[in-house]
């Protein structure tokens, strides 16, 4: 594989759908559509394969960041 060729993530990953603007965590792959679920939890959504992409190590670190300042303010 070419050095600029990026694979899909994984179940259980970090991705952004990239036509969403979103991102979160890669549940799997149904009907020819991935499943993504926020990752603070909440309900999937349906990605079309060729939008999900993997993060880059900034935008991986900034929503993991996110989502350790969310839990500290509940107390978790």
């Amino acid at each position: 594989m070419a050095s600029n060729q990026q694979t899909r993530p994984g179940i259980g990953e970090l991705a952004k759908d990239s036509a969403r603007g979103r991102i979160g965590v890669v549940m799997g792959e149904i009907g020819g559509r991935v499943q993504i679920r926020p990752i603070r939890g909440g309900k999937e959504w349906d990605a079309m394969p060729d939008n999900v992409v993997a993060l880059s190590a900034r935008e991986e670190l900034s929503a993991r960041l996110a989502v350790k300042n969310g839990n500290s303010r509940v107390g978790l």
